[in-house]
């Protein structure tokens, strides 16, 4: 076997990806099934939060209020295909010691990765002005906190992040847990509260070719889709795995991908249990009602209480989103550390790093909240989902590309069958997402 890509950093080659926090997790190497799962747990669960971010909620409530449980199936396939790509990530991360910034630098030109560097900092920037946004709604809800006081607030996260991965990176790792874990808890509660239609739920699961004929919900179910997969999520991904001091060997490598791709399977499908809450509450209480135009977080959240007959319904969304937006925007800062360590080799200070990447989020925000109010944050988010989906191919070609290439991967790389599937999953939300773009820019 080529030992190349086992041994990048150990020949000097290069500095890791995230510095400060690299291999600082030890994994014990005769420990049993349980303690090295909880040793390689954490990652997989930093990357999820970004699939049940605030642009996930807007898109959820749509479906769930236009067309009741029938876009659930949308949901389960979009899972699959986040499953199969942070996979790849992971893998990627693993084997070459490379995050997919710093394996694209490697790989293209300067220009070229220059301006690969670009498009994902404005997709890094979309994606974080749609938690910005949502976080600062929830405090608006929660507290009655304006809306332009609440975008300035939410850069708080960056001493937030420079505190915990100064205490260690685990203890990142267990906020973000605890802010997932309120967040099921208070879906838990809605959907009691809003007993929903379990058949239909169900039959919801199955596809229904009704998508191909009607017109909106294809607009919805790409939407979702557009919305699940998260193109920083694959950068982040391939550095957060590199935070484990896994053994640098044939048989520890092949440990480390089993254990992160259990990480990512029970993290994602967490995520889509959020996901899918998200859309039945909103068909159990809004289409329920006759309400199939929920598009704005805030009508939905006005709307609960009297729907379901108490004000805690309405209070439990609120905390939800602002968990949901604190939670991605964490996410967001480290991954704008990642791509931009990874693209163009520049270290700065940490505080310096995350200070940047949040203006690039926070200044947009400020400056429609300040012109247009509570209109302009709606447009904002829907615009923010559109250039993701603009930027999502860049990631995902070469991320397929590399971990189909043996030189890089050894033995590690993608086998036929995983090959062909995901070149299959990368063209698909390709034409998807560039379906998306058309009708929306057909309004």
């Amino acid at each position: 076997m080529d030992q190349s890509p086992l041994t990048v950093y150990e020949e000097g080659r290069s500095t890791p990806s995230l510095p400060e926090v690299y291999r600082s997790i030890s994994v014990p190497a005769r420990a049993g099934f349980w303690r090295k799962a909880v040793a390689f747990s954490g990652p997989g669960f930093l990357i999820a939060v970004g699939y049940m971010d605030p642009g996930n909620w807007a898109t959820d409530i749509a479906g769930g209020s236009q067309f009741a449980y029938r876009l659930l199936f949308v949901l389960l396939v979009s899972n699959g295909m986040a499953i199969l790509l942070q996979s790849l990530a992971a893998r990627l991360g693993i084997v070459t010691g490379r995050d997919l910034a710093q394996a694209c630098r490697d790989h293209y030109s300067r220009r070229a990765s220059i301006a690969l560097w670009l498009v994902c900092e404005l997709a890094i920037a979309a994606c974080d002005l749609a938690e910005v946004i949502g976080s600062a709604i929830a405090l608006n809800l929660l507290f009655h906190i304006p809306l332009l006081w609440g975008v300035c607030l939410t850069a708080l996260d960056v001493l937030a992040i420079l505190y915990l991965q100064h205490r260690g990176f685990r203890y990142l790792e267990i906020v973000v847990l605890c802010l997932i874990g309120t967040i099921g808890v208070c879906y838990l509660a809605e959907i009691v509260m809003a007993r929903p239609d379990w058949l239909g739920i169900a039959h919801g699961l199955i596809p229904t070719p009704e998508i191909l004929t009607n017109r909106e919900m294809l607009y919805i179910g790409i939407s979702i889709l557009g919305a699940t997969v998260m193109p920083h999520n694959l950068y982040l991904h391939s550095s957060l795995v590199q935070t484990r001091a896994i053994q640098r060997t044939p048989q520890g490598v092949r440990t480390a991908i089993r254990y992160n791709f259990l990480d990512s399977f029970l993290a994602l499908n967490f995520a889509f249990l959020i996901n899918a809450a998200i859309l039945v509450m909103a068909a159990a209480t809004f289409f329920r009602h006759g309400l199939h135009q929920m598009a704005e977080i805030q009508d939905a959240y006005h709307t609960l209480s009297p729907l379901l007959g108490t004000s805690l319904a309405s209070v439990l969304f609120a905390v939800a989103l602002l968990c949901s937006g604190q939670n991605s925007t964490l996410t967001g800062t480290l991954a704008g550390q990642v791509v931009m360590e990874g693209f163009l080799n520049i270290r700065l200070a940490p505080w310096l790093r995350r200070l940047i990447t949040r203006l690039l989020a926070i200044i947009p925000a400020i400056v429609t909240v300040g012109l247009y109010g509570r209109q302009g944050t709606a447009r904002l988010l829907v615009l923010s989902q559109v250039i993701l989906s603009l930027q999502l191919s860049f990631a995902v070609f070469p991320l397929v590309s590399f971990t189909s290439d043996k030189t890089k991967m050894g033995v590690f790389a993608n086998p036929g069958w995983l090959r062909a599937l995901a070149w299959f999953v990368a063209w698909l939300i390709a034409a998807l997402n560039a379906y998306l773009l058309i009708l929306v820019f057909r309004g």
